[in-house]
């Protein structure tokens, strides 16, 4: 499962752009290479990020795993319920699970991303 209208990176984020929103989360194969998601840092809304720095971090049962930032900008919205039920990622990963919005500084940075078909093959050949 690897919706179309994402853009993919190596590490696994998927960002959505709208505008000039860009929401950011991880894959459904992160979810599940993780398997169950117990914890995740974000970062606070008005931090802002360079693409390709680390935004946060998701802790699973088995490993711990940094976030790194698929576009810049300043955060606008942190999903803050996944505080409380970091299972939402495992669960809903592309939908419920998103965990930033930001507004993007350049959206041309998200040109250089993976699209959905290149990141399934990607995924495919680890």
């Amino acid at each position: 499962q690897t919706p179309d209208d994402l853009k993919y990176q190596r590490t696994d984020e998927w960002v959505r752009i709208e505008g000039d929103t860009a929401t950011i989360g991880i894959s459904d194969y992160a979810q599940d290479a993780l398997n169950d998601i117990v914890y995740i840092e974000l970062p606070s809304v008005g931090a802002q990020l360079a693409k390709g720095t680390v935004f946060g971090s998701v802790e699973s049962v088995k490993a711990q795993s940094d976030l790194v930032m698929p576009v810049g900008g300043t955060v606008t919205e942190v999903n803050s319920a996944l505080e409380g039920s970091p299972e939402t990622i495992n669960a809903d990963p592309f939908g419920k699970g998103w965990m930033l919005k930001v507004k993007v500084t350049d959206a041309s940075e998200a040109d250089s991303l993976m699209n959905a078909a290149a990141y399934a093959e990607f995924c495919k050949n680890r």
